[in-house]
């Protein structure tokens, strides 16, 4: 896993015109990238990620300017976000033009984009000079990577290179907004929220309620994703206080990712204390995680954060990472 040094952005690029695949980073979780205009490629990522092909792709391109290469037309509620937002985590779905390969859109009429604000992904975007199709660098539904480290151990010989480019600033995957019709909808919560997007449009966001999996538009609203191979289950402090004592008798050995919960760890408890603040809390989530589902546990207990507005990228993920406690 070389350092994303200009060295090893010259070879990522040269990968990526062959049609193969490169993980990079961005100020999210690492992306598996491949050119997003070479169907024969973007199909390796699915098959690396053991993805559904109807799910479609990010497409992560250098700049706003490169919208009109992508979209059929940029409506001003895309061209305001991208001013205010990008370089950032935000992708926007847009109406594609007819040469958008179907395989990035998975089959549908719109594409998403993206510039991601991380200085290793604008290096190679600029070289590659073209748009990177790149979902997360994990397996279908698993826990996202935000080390080099995890996309190895995640996908391994699957990926022609890993760029090393540290630990994510962000921690969760972008927020996503759909622009392609008559009203802007948030489709996924992220760092950029729902209350900051309004500001600038001066308008508010729907949030589509969807009927079943034919609906999914774009990445990360399947009702399970983010998740341990050990089972996580997600409970308010009072009901993780009341529980554990059942839960951790016998040869259980249970995992905990706390807020503000307080318990020492031992031969049968593993704790990991969390960031209060929303921000760290996010940047630390999946590396937890991970950290936990190594241990080969019997269960995972994850501590209910804050409801409020500021977590609710957070929360997003917990849900579909963790399934309700019931003891």
């Amino acid at each position: 896993m070389p350092a994303a040094d200009a060295a090893a952005i010259e070879y990522a690029v040269r990968l990526l015109r062959q049609g193969r695949l490169v993980a990079f980073p961005t100020e999210t979780v690492y992306g598996l990238g491949a050119d997003a205009m070479n169907p024969d490629a973007v199909r390796r990522i699915f098959a690396a990620k053991g993805r559904p092909f109807d799910h479609p792709l990010i497409v992560h391109i250098a700049s706003a300017e490169a919208l009109n290469a992508w979209a059929a037309s940029v409506p001003a509620a895309a061209q305001q976000l991208a001013a205010h937002f990008w370089p950032g985590p935000l992708a926007l779905v847009l109406n594609k033009k007819p040469g958008v390969p179907g395989e990035v859109t998975g089959g549908q009429d719109t594409v998403a984009l993206r510039v991601p604000n991380h200085p290793a992904a604008l290096r190679l975007l600029q070289a590659f000079n073209g748009g990177i199709a790149a979902p997360s660098a994990n397996r279908f539904c698993r826990i996202s990577p935000t080390q080099a480290s995890h996309v190895a151990e995640e996908l391994g010989d699957s990926v022609d290179l890993i760029l090393d480019g540290g630990a994510c600033q962000v921690g969760v995957e972008s927020t996503i907004v759909d622009l392609s019709g008559d009203r802007p909808r948030l489709l996924r919560p992220g760092h950029i929220t729902r209350q900051a997007l309004e500001g600038v449009l001066q308008t508010e966001l729907l949030t589509p309620v969807l009927a079943g999996p034919s609906d999914i538009r774009v990445s990360g609203m399947m009702a399970v994703h983010y998740a341990p191979l050990t089972t996580a289950m997600l409970c308010p402090l009072p009901q993780l206080v009341a529980a554990l004592p059942a839960l951790a008798g016998g040869d259980q050995r249970i995992g905990i990712l706390a807020y503000q919960f307080e318990m020492p760890t031992s031969r049968h408890i593993q704790l990991i204390r969390m960031p209060q603040q929303a921000e760290n809390y996010a940047q630390a989530l999946y590396a937890s995680l991970r950290e936990l589902d190594r241990f080969g546990l019997d269960r995972i207990l994850v501590e209910q954060p804050p409801e409020t507005a500021a977590w609710q990228a957070i929360n997003d993920r917990l849900r579909k990472a963790t399934v309700a406690l019931n003891v």
